[in-house]
C-alpha cells in the first residue's frame, strides 16, 4: 500500500465520522469511553519502547480517566465486596 492509498483511507474514515452525526449516528459516547482506554494503550507501548516517562504519563493520565469515567461502577463493586466480606466474617463466628 502505497502513501497515496494510506492518505486516501484516512481522508475516508475522516469523512465518514464527520457525516454519521448528519445521518443520525453518534460514536461520540464510544470514543468518550475508549479514548482513556487508548492512552493507557500509548502509555504501555510507549513504555516497552523505552521511553518511561512519556510512557508513565500516559499511563496515569489514562488510569485517572478510567476512574472517573467508571468511579460509580468502581465504588458498587467495592460495596458489593465488603458486604460479602462481612457476611463471611458473620457466618464464621456462628460456627
Amino acid at each position: 500500500m502505497n502513501i497515496q492509498s494510506k492518505k486516501g483511507l484516512v481522508l475516508i474514515a475522516i469523512g465518514a465520522v464527520i457525516a454519521l452525526p448528519i445521518i443520525g449516528f453518534s460514536i461520540g459516547w464510544v470514543l468518550k469511553l475508549l479514548f482513556p482506554f487508548i492512552l493507557v494503550g500509548l502509555g504501555v507501548v510507549g513504555w516497552r519502547n523505552g521511553n518511561r516517562i512519556f510512557g508513565g504519563l500516559l499511563i496515569g493520565f489514562g488510569g485517572l480517566m478510567v476512574l472517573g469515567k467508571f468511579h460509580t461502577l468502581i465504588l458498587l463493586i467495592a460495596a458489593i465486596a465488603l458486604v460479602a466480606y462481612g457476611v463471611s466474617l458473620v457466618k464464621g463466628r456462628r460456627s
